[in-house]
């Protein structure tokens, strides 16, 4: 009996583990979801990848959003099948968390009716028709990952109107640097709420212009939030900010040796 129990098993672990793709395989940086399983994965050299930067439309029967990153590169995308009893947006929370973690950088992040056409995600963005679901449930980011490089991953949850649930995730490594990319303020917005805390490690010392203007845009979102900014050049930071016309009861800034710059949400 114990010989049969034992049989069966390693007959049900060789099962799943040939559910995937061959020549599948998963992301160093990103775990798959417990129990899903690869149903799709392609590896290439494209030379014209374009990622949202913002929701999507169509107009005049072509794709538009109001900022993208496009670029030529080697790209890598996997589409895992969900376990039914977990959702498309779960496996993508648990994603995002996982990026974060490591240091990746939110350029991008929506949910729901606010990252436009499913379909368009699906079919012009993504190549992949069974993505495709209702509005309400989806979910997109755009992440630069930690390091050097300007490698990017897009992460895409969704589940279908027959309760199929999907994460598509790619991997992008551009040929040439992708220079300074601004994240969209909603974004990290979004992510101070979320976690209670914002980590640039890119920022420098001294504070530039740009910068300056997009983390002024995201504090008037909510002019409700206090932040706690920390980090080697907080107080010239701290001082740009206000010069930008944030009040400074808003804000409270603390010098360490930690490199960029971290705003922590005051309760």
């Amino acid at each position: 009996m114990r010989v049969r129990w034992i049989t069966a098993l390693i007959l049900a672990t060789s099962a799943a583990d040939a559910a995937d793709l061959p020549g599948s395989r998963d992301f160093d940086l990103l775990p798959r979801y417990p129990q899903s399983e690869i149903v799709g994965f392609k590896e290439r050299d494209v030379l014209d990848r374009t990622y949202p930067l913002d929701s999507i439309r169509r107009i005049s029967g072509r794709l538009r959003m109001s900022d993208q990153i496009a670029a030529s590169g080697h790209l890598t995308t996997v589409t895992y099948l969900l376990p039914d009893v977990h959702t498309g947006i779960e496996a993508f929370e648990r994603g995002r968390n996982r990026l974060l973690n490591e240091g990746a950088e939110l350029l991008f992040w929506c949910e729901g009716r606010e990252c436009g056409s499913s379909s368009l995600w699906a079919n012009e963005v993504f190549h992949r028709s069974t993505l495709y679901g209702p509005e309400a449930r989806q979910a997109y980011l755009l992440a630069r990952l930690p390091g050097d490089s300007d490698r990017l991953m897009a992460l895409y949850g969704v589940t279908r109107g027959n309760g199929r649930p999907y994460l598509h995730v790619e991997q992008f490594v551009p040929d040439q640097p992708l220079g300074i990319i601004l994240p969209n303020p909603g974004t990290l917005l979004r992510q101070l709420k979320s976690t209670g805390e914002l980590w640039l490690p890119r920022l420098p010392q001294e504070p530039t212009a740009e910068w300056g203007a997009l983390l002024a845009n995201v504090l008037r979102l909510d002019s409700t939030i206090r932040v706690s900014l920390k980090g080697k050049g907080a107080a010239a930071w701290y001082e740009a900010l206000t010069q930008e016309r944030i009040k400074a009861r808003r804000m409270e800034a603390e010098t360490s040796d930690e490199d960029g710059l971290r705003m922590t949400l005051l309760r």
